[in-house]
């Protein structure tokens, strides 16, 4: 008898265990327990997901039975999903009508979750409400000290996404004041810069695709979003495949797998062949080896090793511009790109080897002499680059002693430089077998 007690103990530990390795359910939270109902009410048959806390993603869903290719993962009724269409059938809807001239549907909808959070125990999209976040990691939320520990190209994008918000924001204050009918209180200070940073971020990391036939009362923008309550728990993964769309027999918003997915196990969703740098820009988190990241080569990092007083480096660099080979220059996990050694081997052409510049871009060989300077520049920069993202990655460590409070921030730019560390360093590997065979 004791034998069989110790062995059941045993399966215990273990499954106990097991549910800390899957993750740990969430679903007697009361949050979720009232989505579920609110979702239930709107026509959504529980399926086998049930909200879970997992130790490298967070929250995220997990499914209380196996999923075969083919199998649906979830299918959202119309009702349950959150369009322009709600908004103009809510009380802002008048209000939008008269407008010129006419708002944008981003507008829109930042605009309804706004108010409908500001309704708070009025609101009937509460439930939904609860269990968005509070606080998001998009660049537009950093602090302008973790912005600058970012690489280069990210930077510069994580700049013009804080202006496009802002902008949104100055040039919607008449729309926002000519609400004040609705509420109480000042729609200034209702209506506010974080209140809209917030909404902006919601639609810009959670929404999905679904087109809608263009409306009089807004902007020519496309009117291409849809929030999903529940369906938008589903993390990210760059190795599953789904398939997803809005199936009009049934007017749902259906998820396929493509994959096969363990009872107890964390679903995956992809949204899409995102290198590290667009997740951070759109999305505010990073992938642990993503086979679709790169690290990119910025033009001032490309002409590092070139003498300046070669006569033909205007030349050169006109020519591959017009022909757009200064951008997307890049490192991946399988070592320098095409288009990153072809920039490479054009601006090592010699004086005697210029006028052959059209079969450069072409891949054609025009020397050895070419081809191993073009090898040597690619490493110089690789190491370049290494040493750079070394110093960084110190500047982090030494940062997240001092500011407690950018810990989280300075974590996910610590995440994204590490990985692009593990890229450029299997470059490096690549480049000095090339070397040695050459």
């Amino acid at each position: 008898m004791k034998k069989s007690r110790g062995r059941t103990g045993r399966k215990r530990r273990r499954k106990h265990l097991q549910s800390f390795m899957d993750g740990v359910s969430c679903s007697d939270k009361l949050e979720y327990i009232k989505l579920k109902k609110w979702l239930k009410d709107r026509g959504f048959e529980d399926s086998n997901l049930r909200p879970a806390q997992f130790l490298d993603t967070g929250r995220g869903l997990m499914t209380t039975k196996a999923l075969q290719v083919g199998d649906p993962i979830i299918s959202l009724p119309e009702k349950c999903l959150l369009t322009t269409g709600t908004v103009l059938s809510s009380c802002l809807g008048e209000y939008i009508m008269k407008w010129k001239p006419p708002v944008s549907p981003l507008i829109a909808l930042c605009t309804f979750l706004i108010a409908e959070k500001h309704a708070g125990e009025k609101s009937p999209w509460k439930p939904y409400l609860d269990v968005l976040p509070k606080t998001y990691t998009c660049p537009v939320c950093l602090d302008h000290d973790v912005i600058s520990l970012l690489p280069e190209p990210l930077r510069k994008k994580a700049q013009e996404q804080r202006t496009t918000v802002h902008e949104l924001y100055m040039s919607s204050k008449a729309f926002f004041s000519s609400l004040q009918p609705l509420f109480a209180e000042n729609t200034g200070t209702i209506f506010n810069y974080s209140a809209l940073e917030w909404a902006w971020c919601t639609i810009n990391t959670r929404t999905i695709y679904m087109k809608h036939s263009q409306r009089e009362c807004f902007s020519l923008e496309p009117d291409v979003y849809a929030l999903a309550p529940y369906l938008d728990l589903l993390n990210h993964s760059p190795n599953v495949q789904v398939k997803a769309a809005f199936n009009e027999q049934t007017r749902s918003y259906e998820i396929w797998t493509n994959s096969q997915c363990k009872k107890y196990e964390e679903v995956f969703i992809c949204y899409g062949p995102h290198d590290n740098q667009r997740l951070l820009l759109e999305y505010g988190f990073v992938a642990i080896d993503n086979p679709h990241s790169s690290v990119y080569v910025s033009s001032d990092t490309l002409l590092r090793y070139f003498p300046p007083l070669d006569k033909q480096r205007n030349a050169k660099l006109s020519i591959l511009k017009d022909h757009d080979f200064l951008e997307n220059l890049t490192f991946g996990w399988d070592g320098p790109s095409w288009r990153l050694l072809t920039a490479l081997k054009l601006l090592s052409l010699g004086a005697d080897e210029f006028t052959c510049w059209r079969r450069t871009l072409l891949g054609d060989v025009i020397s050895a002499r070419n081809e191993q300077q073009t090898l040597n520049i690619t490493a110089k920069i690789c190491h370049f680059l290494i040493e750079e993202t070394q110093h960084v990655l110190l500047q982090i460590s030494q940062m997240k002693r001092k500011k407690e409070n950018l810990k989280n921030h300075l974590a996910l730019v610590e995440a994204l430089r590490l990985e692009d560390l593990k890229i450029l360093q299997k470059s490096a590997e690549i480049l000095c077998n090339l070397n040695m065979a050459t």
